[in-house]
């Protein structure tokens, strides 16, 4: 009700203002000017200002038109007037629009022909000229204008639509958006001045009538309570009188958030469950927070009070808070914990929408729960020292425990089966399975398990073991190109000898030659080097002796170690700068023991002995193959399945050339008993016993060492020529050269004619066959 009397109020203002006044005294003014303008327009153009004496004798200058006029017929538009003028003197008129829209006669006047847009054209430029009835100018071109003027014949026009956004809260009179709209008509008359109102959406926002800004009306818009309005705007020509064309529009005004709502609790106390095995780090749970506010302007900040090192408040991508886990839990220390998480906000609109008593503070219970652990050791990482060479029973000792109330036995194991170090299993003491060498395996690192009796859980953890270093290494010579010159003198230094060490100790070598030399001497250098000095001088390539010294080495540990190692020294000749050109290799006289004598001869033996039989071997399988006959090679080789002779599909291969050979003349037979005739025949006792036969067969293959090896027991083997069943071999089954008789088969009858032709049998002669 109060809204709607201070809506009357603002109505009742407006009307009597004096602005109102004045726009109705214009408008009046406006409407009489444009009556009288119609009234008469020949007068009107034939008296306006502008129609006055030029320099030139020409009596006008522009003329004006109405859009939109018709044109049933020319109407009259204005008279061109000159001094020079008479009877026979006619006017002419050029330039846009001349004779087509615009046309002139004798006398001067022009007229209109077509109808007029302003807003197509709204003015026209000719000339025009005065000539006699012989064309010959009489008065200069003059030029002049027809302007159209313009009628409220276009209604405004919205071009776009409108979208816009405010704040909530903003202040009264923040500006919202412009509204623009266009009118085609004369924007310096009314027909083109627009006015702006609004049709709906006055209860919150205002517009300028002249401009078309849109402001807020009060201060509290609140997009909690409407996030969005919809304003009608109405544009209206003719200075917003009730005759003007008017056109509409909707102008979408979203509020955007602004952050003026506490965010909340969604209840006083929260009670959580955690194992104490849970991980550093990990999530216990999500408090969600309450907020009207949009999220990007959702700032919650949280505290724990008492300040807490085991748990932690973060926010997460939502903006509620996670409680973290910030250290391990145990249950048989601590199984719960108690405290209060608080919230707050930066960057908070005052006063806050909901400011009347918000839940800020929550308090949280934390219980641990029980779990089975796995054991714990006593370090994250064991260290221990063993000397090398030396078996040690106690190392040191890796401890651990159950941490649960159970209190379980723990038992101890190394996982790596080839570590040189073993493990008690009760106790957990370390011991050397061998003897470690620094010098193979400097540090020595494993995995020591842990795991509850009987069957719980296990853990493991990390042992270095570091081997101390004993003198257990005998130096060794660092060998250089030594060599004398022809031409060196005595005292001259030859080379500069130096020893290694795989100990690991400061090196305190010191070189002595082990024999007296009446050529060579050694002096230490106290650096451990030492030079190898030439007693005298006159050595020559053309000397046969060969020079070798034997250094002796020791390397100044505890115990002392040493070696002796031989350095052959060459004969050279070298030029002025003690590069040799030319050198006399020394032979380094070696001696080998007898027992690597024993093995190497040894080694050769055997390699001569199976060299031998292996060749052996081969010749004896050559020679069994050279002793079959070739027909019985030629039985044998046909390795690939191909049908027979007598078969239809005979194109793959040609039966004369597998007879060839036996045929042959170079193949053929050697001349004395066949093979069939050498071999011992079975007893005739034996006829009729096939069980006897067969054993003597399988005896005789087994003992005929020139016998090729069948993979089954061949009881036909004998058969062949001068065997009393024949050759079963199709090899020797070709009509040519055969004393076979195949007549035989024209007496079974015309369904084996085919066969006896295909071997040769002309049943047509001496058959007494009925068929």
């Amino acid at each position: 009700m109060e809204q709607q009397n201070m809506m009357r109020q603002s109505a009742w203002r407006q009307m009597t203002a004096p602005e109102l006044w004045m726009g109705l005294f214009a408008l009046a003014l406006t409407l009489s000017l444009t009556m009288a303008e119609h009234m008469d327009q020949r007068p009107a153009l034939q008296t306006s200002p502008v129609l006055h004496r030029h320099k030139r004798e020409w009596l006008w200058n522009n003329l004006y038109v109405e859009e939109e006029r018709p044109t049933y017929f020319q109407y009259y538009l204005g008279k061109l007037k000159s001094t020079k003028s008479g009877d026979r003197t006619h006017y002419v008129i050029e330039g846009e629009g001349a004779n087509t829209i615009f046309k002139v006669d004798e006398k001067g006047d022009i007229f209109v022909t077509e109808r007029l847009d302003r807003e197509v054209k709204s003015k026209y430029h000719l000339s025009a000229k005065l000539v006699d009835t012989s064309n010959k100018l009489v008065e200069k071109v003059e030029d002049f204008v027809i302007l159209v003027t313009d009628i409220n014949d276009n209604d405004p026009v919205f071009t776009k639509s409108f979208n816009a956004s405010i704040k909530e809260r903003s202040k009264r009179g923040t500006k919202v958006i412009e509204v623009t709209a266009t009118d085609a008509d004369d924007p310096t008359t009314a027909n083109g001045e627009l006015d702006y109102k609004l049709l709906e959406g006055g209860d919150f926002f205002n517009i300028d009538s002249t401009t078309g800004i849109i402001t807020t009306k009060y201060e509290n818009l609140d997009r909690e309570t409407q996030s969005s309005y919809v304003v009608v705007v109405q544009a209206q020509d003719l200075r917003g009188i009730k005759q003007g064309g008017t056109a509409t529009t909707s102008v979408s005004i979203a509020v955007s958030d602004i952050n003026d709502n506490i965010a909340t609790f969604t209840k006083s106390s929260y009670v959580f469950r955690v194992k104490e095995d849970m991980k550093r780090g990990q999530r216990i749970d999500t408090m969600v927070l309450e907020d009207r506010d949009e999220i990007q302007n959702k700032d919650p900040i949280f505290t724990i009070a008492p300040s807490s090192d085991i748990f932690e408040m973060e926010r997460s991508q939502i903006k509620d808070g996670n409680l973290m886990l910030k250290k391990g839990l145990d249950y048989e220390t601590k199984s719960s914990y108690t405290f209060f998480v608080h919230v707050r906000e930066n960057h908070l609109q005052s006063p806050a929408d909901n400011k009347d008593n918000p839940l800020i503070k929550a308090q949280v219970t934390i219980q641990v729960l029980d779990v089975d652990e796995q054991p714990e050791f006593s370090k994250s990482i064991y260290n221990f020292n063993v000397i090398e060479e030396m078996m040690v029973n106690n190392i040191g000792v890796v401890s651990a425990r159950d941490p649960d109330q159970a209190n379980k036995a723990i038992r101890y194991s190394i996982e790596d089966k080839d570590s040189p170090i073993g493990i008690n299993p009760i106790t957990g003491q370390l011991f050397t399975v061998r003897k470690l060498d620094r010098e193979l395996v400097a540090n020595h690192m494993f995995q020591v398990k842990a795991k509850e009796e009987p069957n719980g859980l296990e853990s493991f953890v990390n042992v270095n073991i570091l081997v101390i270093d004993i003198n257990d290494n005998k130096p060794e010579l660092s060998i250089e190109e030594i060599f004398v010159c022809e031409n060196d003198m005595a005292g001259t230094v030859i080379g500069t000898i130096s020893a290694t060490d795989k100990d690991d100790h400061l090196p305190a070598f010191s070189f002595t030659l082990v024999k007296p030399n009446g050529n060579f001497s050694v002096i230490d250098n106290n650096d451990n080097t030492s030079n190898i000095v030439l007693k005298h001088g006159g050595f020559s390539l053309e000397d046969s002796r060969d020079y070798v010294i034997e250094i002796g080495i020791s390397d100044g540990g505890r115990p002392p170690m040493s070696s002796i190692t031989s350095l052959p020294i060459k004969v050279c000749r070298c030029d002025n700068k003690r590069i040799h050109t030319q050198c006399k290799a020394a032979q380094l006289k070696m001696g080998v023991s007898v027992h690597a004598l024993i093995v190497i001869l040894v080694c050769i033996l055997t390699i001569l002995v199976i060299v031998i039989l292996i060749a052996m071997r081969k010749r004896h399988q050559k020679d069994a193959l050279v002793t079959l006959g070739k027909s019985e090679i030629h039985e044998q080789l046909v390795t690939y399945d191909e049908e027979g002779g007598g078969e239809m599909d005979t194109n793959g291969y040609d039966v004369s050339i597998l007879t060839s050979a036996r045929n042959d003349g170079s193949m053929s037979m050697r001349q004395g008993p066949s093979l069939y005739a050498m071999v011992k025949k079975p007893p005739t006792a034996c006829k009729g016993d096939m069980a006897v036969m067969i054993e003597v067969k399988k005896d005789e293959a087994d003992h005929d060492r020139d016998e090729i090896p069948y993979d089954t027991l061949h009881i036909y083997g004998y058969e062949g020529p001068e065997s009393l069943a024949g050759s079963l071999s199709s090899l020797d089954s070709s009509s040519t050269g055969s004393n076979l008789d195949y007549d035989f088969l024209n007496d079974w009858g015309p369904r084996f004619r085919t066969l006896a032709e295909l071997y040769g049998v002309d049943g047509s002669e001496g058959s007494d066959s009925p068929y």
